[in-house]
């Protein structure tokens, strides 16, 4: 790598970091860029090359990530929804369900027998979320345990 990469590369994971802190804070890409010191569009495109998505993709997963945690612990999704940035209850639950395969209502129901086993660092790697066929056909990325 170039030291150019090497820089670009520092700039987009300080950018990323700012979206794993702010997520709550209404972000759009533009400000995502400025953290990086790009123009929006090179930003895009550098994140998507660096991380696989875009950074709204990368924002919002990162968003239904929190609100998981918010509805296994009791919160309802009106107040999930917008405690962690999102203003439309309706916006949110499509994304919700595309992310994670099923409604945020129904998650929030579901016993989480298996993730309140698991220490919280542990319990946070196996519930991220994540775009793939399993959330297409409306499985959940973890299956929980089956209770006796």
């Amino acid at each position: 790598m170039t030291p150019q990469e090497l820089a670009n590369l520092a700039h987009l994971r300080r950018a990323r970091d700012f979206i794993d802190r702010e997520y709550a804070r209404p972000l759009d890409v533009p400000t995502m860029a400025a953290g990086a010191l790009m123009s929006p569009a090179h930003f895009s495109r550098q994140f998507k090359a660096a991380y696989g998505e875009s950074p709204y993709n990368y924002l919002m997963t990162r968003r239904i990530e929190r609100a998981m945690a918010l509805l296994r612990s009791g919160t309802s999704v009106t107040d999930a929804c917008m405690e962690v940035g999102c203003t439309s209850l309706g916006s949110f639950s499509t994304r919700f369900t595309e992310i994670v395969g099923i409604n945020p209502s129904d998650y929030r129901s579901r016993e989480h027998h298996a993730v309140k086993a698991m220490p919280n660092c542990i319990a946070k790697e196996h519930t991220r979320p994540e775009r793939n066929s399993k959330s297409q056909q409306n499985l959940s990325r973890i299956e929980e345990a089956p209770t006796s």
